[in-house]
């Protein structure tokens, strides 16, 4: 079994459940073609076979089968390596394929730290258009005034710098309140992204409290977070067009660009340019 042992205690039930539940949703939105595989005529379910996407990866069917199952992920990286290879993953899903293993990529690395907050509010401060941090469950820990006006019902009431404690969160806002569908244009869709980035953003500390909370109010409170988040979609917070409705039907168009905060992984930084 590619000389792997089974450990069943490194990263906890939860990280297994978890790892086996997104292999499978990956397995099943593949299709044979795809590999160039024979679809045949016995096939009754979608996507390819766990013996298919052993061979795909390099691994034995049974290796691939237990992995998939949570009874172990005690995974090599250069099994993982091969398994994000064989899956085709994308850069995101990568990722989110080592954090559920609990392993180091090698392909990935970065400094870890804590940002220096006044420091951050200065700098967010000294942008002139839309621009706020956001912390490890997507609180929002510093904004500026041109963010407090265009997300009046989620940072208006607070419009001066954060205190570097977690404020409002984001997904309770877009989920939770009723404005949010009226102020973001093609709101359901963008809903759909923001759980996608958000699980690519939250597997390295999916056993958190605050993680873990969050969850289970938000899928209790909105169908539409439920099934994105059971969709197992993985996407990386990326920029783009994003576009706003004000309360006389106004559009408003921005460009978003979305930072890593260098010392500080958990903490981006994300700015709104006009279009």
């Amino acid at each position: 079994m590619s000389g792997e042992s089974v450990g069943l205690d490194e990263v906890g039930e939860a990280g297994r459940r978890a790892l086996g539940d997104f292999l499978r949703a990956v397995r099943g939105r593949l299709t044979p073609a795809e590999f160039a595989l024979a679809a045949g005529a016995r096939r009754r379910t979608p996507g390819l076979r766990r013996e298919e996407v052993a061979a795909l990866c390099g691994i034995s069917p049974t290796w691939y089968t237990w992995i998939e199952q949570g009874r172990t992920v005690d995974v090599s990286p250069k099994t993982l390596g091969d398994m994000a290879a064989g899956l085709r993953l994308t850069p995101a899903e990568r990722a989110y394929l080592f954090q559920l293993a609990g392993k180091a990529d090698p392909l990935a690395g970065g400094p870890s730290g804590q940002a220096d907050g006044e420091g951050l509010d200065i700098l967010v401060r000294s942008v002139g258009t839309p621009a706020y941090v956001l912390g490890r469950n997507w609180g929002a820990l510093s904004w500026n005034l041109p963010a407090a006006r265009l997300f009046e019902d989620w940072l208006g009431r607070r419009a001066s710098a954060g205190t570097g404690q977690a404020g409002p969160n984001l997904l309770r806002y877009v989920f939770a309140h009723p404005g949010a569908p009226d102020l973001i244009v093609d709101w359901e869709s963008r809903a759909y992204r923001l759980v996608a980035e958000y699980r690519a953003d939250s597997a390295a500390f999916r056993d958190d409290p605050g993680h873990q909370q969050l969850l289970a109010e938000l899928r209790a409170q909105s169908g539409v977070f439920d099934a994105a988040w059971r969709s197992q979609t993985v996407l990386a917070r990326e920029g783009g067009l994003r576009s706003f409705r004000d309360a006389s039907g106004a559009i408003s168009r921005y460009r978003q660009f979305t930072l890593r905060i260098a010392n500080a992984p958990d903490q981006k930084l994300i700015i709104l340019a006009p279009a």
